[in-house]
């Protein structure tokens, strides 16, 4: 990553670190690196064209879990939480999260999503609620950002209704689960 982005900054509190000057990676540097699809041959940040790709189904799926404590878990449970129905909330959160993917991470295409659903479930055992996104399209390119969008949103919306019951709440674990689809193919979490 070095000879792409330069050197990493030091541990100066007070960032008074004088400007760094880019690495550019060699041309044998480039040939033997894994490729960072949204960075160009000088290391900096492009959108990648997606024109020559041909469409296919394309499936995602993340998840992620919020910590709530046992009090804020209760209040949830029991649809006792002030804002309201913390779950139905965060459910339709997630789901206009994957829609506005594209305008909160900048280099994401703007997809046609065909499907998106969210779930959220109680998770007694460590007072948690569980979230599990699903974004489908048939196109160009995949829809894993929609799909960690759409839990991490949701996950949002659960702290935001639930932060006056407790402070110590804390959103974890987000992840991508499983894709499908592209040149890539299959790929699946253990």
């Amino acid at each position: 990553m070095e000879s792409i982005f330069g050197e990493s900054p030091s541990a100066s509190p007070l960032g008074s670190n004088p400007p760094q000057q880019a690495v550019h990676p060699t041309p044998a540097a480039r040939e033997t690196q894994p490729g960072l699809t949204h960075v160009d041959c000088s290391g900096q940040a492009k959108m990648v064209d997606v024109s020559p790709k041909h469409d296919s189904q394309r499936v995602a799926i993340a998840s992620c879990r919020v910590l709530l404590g046992q009090k804020a878990f209760n209040l949830v449970a029991s649809n006792q939480i002030a804002k309201g129905d913390v779950l139905t909330v965060a459910k339709i959160a997630g789901i206009t999260g994957a829609k506005q993917t594209s305008n909160l991470i900048p280099l994401c295409h703007n997809i046609n999503l065909s499907h998106v659903r969210v779930d959220l479930t109680l998770n007694e055992e460590d007072s948690s609620v569980v979230i599990e996104g699903e974004a489908t399209t048939c196109g160009k390119t995949g829809v894993e950002m929609e799909a960690m969008a759409a839990v991490t949103i949701a996950g949002l919306t659960v702290y935001d209704m639930c932060k006056a019951a407790s402070k110590d709440i804390c959103i974890t674990d987000i992840c991508l689960q499983h894709k499908s689809g592209g040149k890539s193919g299959n790929w699946s979490r253990n």
